[in-house]
């Protein structure tokens, strides 16, 4: 009874109000039972087909007298693969390549149980039930028919039922006509709804391709992308050209946006079967897609020699820096990544993601603060590290020129804590991220890493003039961050959401960039590469001024420059500068064997002389006497100059 009951709420189900909802004026799919009756109804109509064919060619066959039966259980055994294979359970008009093997194995399965139930009866009984030809015949015709017939719903259903839809639709290009551009292209004519309404494709080659792609015609690059776009009536490009470098992307991305022409991205097209994910991903092209720099070869053996089978210890692992390096590393395979940070939250989170990953790596996170000496030297007593990344540190200007002595407590103290600690545990590598306000400081916080600088320069000559240690200490330091928290990009995109306005300094503030994958693997090569004593500088590419940054964050969003979104002139927080320097004056550089690290040359300084500055140094910031600590600072830093600063009231 239950049985019978389960099969009647089966069949309700199958051929429900939900499952066959129909609705011919919209004919937005067909419901499952109508393709299953047609799938059914073309079989049944090739069968015949078959046997007409067959006596057309003077091929005689007598029925069987268990025809009927035969017959039905052809049937039987075709409506029991289509249920297998779920042949009809798709939308038609969404039918791809998979939906027709799924038919051919079903029809394939057809025939080879049919056939050997033929076999089996002659052997039995010495006589045929049908002849195989016939069969075969039937089978092929209704592959053929199955498969006729979608094309043709495809075909009606693309260029009657959706001419009024695409007149509402977004006329695109593409950007590029390679297999990626042209998987891009069947993905957004699969969406549904519809977004797009393809007018072609653009080839910055176009000599060696075909003049038309998917039907429709692509384009040379003879003339400018907007100039094609307006002469054509386009609205949006999406670039799937993923060869493109960043400045080609971005001058086309320039020249679109100056005639208020929208620019999209996508992403490689991986997995040849979702496709159909692709239009999820149509989207704005980011600031820092463009910002970035190109990829960048790295020397894998020396890095993996250096790594590989190592203990890494790395302070401030939980920042924005710290956190990149530590996945970094761990592709190299080292025995054991010891994270260290104050920030318990972060760090704590930071561990969860990376247990979540496979690796042979002991994974150890620890609470530790590195302007304490005594708990920073038991972490290496304990763990015996063979390589340090030092990135722990205060970051932001105007905080710093508010708590100086913060700045020389982390900054300086702490870097020294931890640069002595690897001399003394005799620690192979010590690599220390500094950064591009250290030259020619006009602030607090570039003074304070200035002096860390020094002191890690100083320390290195000292100890191989005194003691021959083998440590190498190098420092590396490069400028902006893209995706570091509360980076310029990150604030302008908050004050684009909240409707403006954008607020910036000066109008000719300039600054580099860089993302963060991108310097911590110029990290690990720069400590790869290093001898120990150098300062390696990053090629951070071309400057970029701030203004028309913001200008250009507004278009990529959609929105008109100082009409729909203005941009405010603020006064500028206390020690900013109008333009990033990444070398001393009077520092000489030289290049490296990697195009985009170069070497920086500064003077040297005297290790007992600064070692003994800095003690003064530290005391004067345990006594918290701001003025006092900037003047030490000063001393030790005879090139930092205070500009827009609470302190400059010293200078007179």
């Amino acid at each position: 009874m239950n049985s019978i009951l389960n099969i009647k709420l089966g069949l309700n189900q199958f051929f429900s109000v939900a499952s066959t909802g129909f609705n011919i004026k919209k004919l937005n799919y067909l419901p499952r039972w109508i393709i299953l009756s047609i799938d059914i109804m073309v079989v049944f109509l090739s069968g015949i087909l078959g046997c007409l064919l067959l006596k057309g060619i003077g091929v005689d066959f007598a029925l069987n007298r268990h025809f009927k039966i035969i017959v039905l259980l052809y049937f039987v055994v075709t409506i029991f693969f289509f249920w297998l294979f779920q042949t009809y359970a798709g939308v038609i008009r969404h039918s791809t390549f998979i939906d027709e093997i799924k038919l051919f194995v079903s029809q394939s399965g057809t025939f080879v149980i049919m056939f050997l139930l033929n076999s089996g009866f002659e052997l039995w009984q010495g006589q045929k039930l049908f002849l195989n030809a016939q069969l075969f015949v039937s089978i092929l015709l209704s592959f053929c028919n199955l498969i006729l017939y979608r094309i043709i719903i495809k075909l009606v259903f693309k260029h009657y039922f959706l001419e009024k839809q695409k007149r509402a639709l977004i006329p695109v290009f593409i950007y590029g006509a390679n297999s990626n551009a042209v998987a891009v292209a069947n993905a957004l004519n699969s969406e549904s709804p519809l977004r797009f309404r393809l007018m072609g494709f653009v080839d910055t080659n176009n000599r060696n391709r075909p003049n038309r792609v998917m039907g429709l015609p692509v384009f040379d690059h003879l003339r400018t992308v907007p100039m094609l776009m307006r002469s054509r009536g386009g609205e949006i490009l999406i670039i799937a050209d993923k060869e493109l470098t960043n400045e080609a992307i971005s001058t086309i991305m320039d020249d679109c946006l100056q005639y208020n022409f929208k620019v999209y991205s996508v992403p490689s097209i991986l997995n040849w079967e979702n496709q159909n994910e692709v239009f999820k991903k149509v989207k704005n092209f980011q600031i820092k897609d463009l910002l970035g720099g190109n990829s960048i070869t790295l020397d894998n053996n020396a890095i993996s020699s250096q790594l590989k089978g190592k203990t890494v210890l790395i302070t401030g692992a939980a920042g924005s820096i710290g956190c990149e390096i530590v996945w970094q590393v761990l592709a190299f395979g080292p025995e054991k990544i010891i994270m260290v940070d104050q920030a318990e939250t972060p760090l704590h989170h930071l561990i969860l993601e990376v247990e979540k990953v496979v690796t042979g790596s002991k994974i150890h996170g620890v609470i530790a603060d590195i302007r304490n000496y005594k708990r920073m030297d038991a972490l290496f007593e304990l763990y015996r590290p063979n390589v340090v990344y030092h990135a722990a540190a205060y970051n932001h200007a105007p905080l710093m020129e508010e708590n100086p002595a913060q700045a020389v407590f982390t900054n300086v103290m702490g870097t020294r804590n931890i640069a002595d600690l690897a001399l003394c545990h005799q620690v192979d590598l010590f690599v220390m991220i500094s950064t591009d306000n250290a030259v020619n400081p006009i602030n607090v916080l570039g003074a304070s890493k200035r002096i860390a600088e020094k002191y890690i320069q100083s320390l290195f000559y000292n100890s191989q003039n005194v003691v021959n240690n083998g440590t190498k200490f190098i420092t590396t330091r490069f400028g902006k961050m893209l995706g570091t928290n509360g980076s310029i990009v990150s604030l302008f995109s908050k004050q684009i959401a909240c409707g403006g306005p954008i607020t910036i300094t000066h109008p000719e503030v300039v600054r580099y960039f860089m993302t963060i994958p991108e310097a911590c693997q110029l990290i690990l090569e720069a400590g790869a590469m290093g001898n120990g004593g150098e300062i390696f500088v990053f090629d951070m590419g071309k400057p970029v001024k701030i203004i028309d940054l913001a200008r250009k964050m507004i278009k990529l969003a959609g929105f008109i420059p100082d009409e729909e979104i203005k941009i405010q002139v603020v006064n500028s927080g206390p020690g900013k500068k109008l333009y990033e320097e990444l070398f001393n004056g009077a520092s000489e550089t030289f290049p490296t064997r990697h195009d985009k690290i170069m070497m920086a040359h500064e003077i040297k300084e005297g290790f007992e002389t600064l070692h003994n500055d800095i003690d003064e140094l530290i005391s004067a910031a345990n006594l918290f006497e701001n003025s006092n600590i900037v003047l030490k600072m000063e001393k030790i830093v005879p090139e930092f100059k205070r500009i827009h600063s609470t302190f400059e009231i010293l200078d007179q």
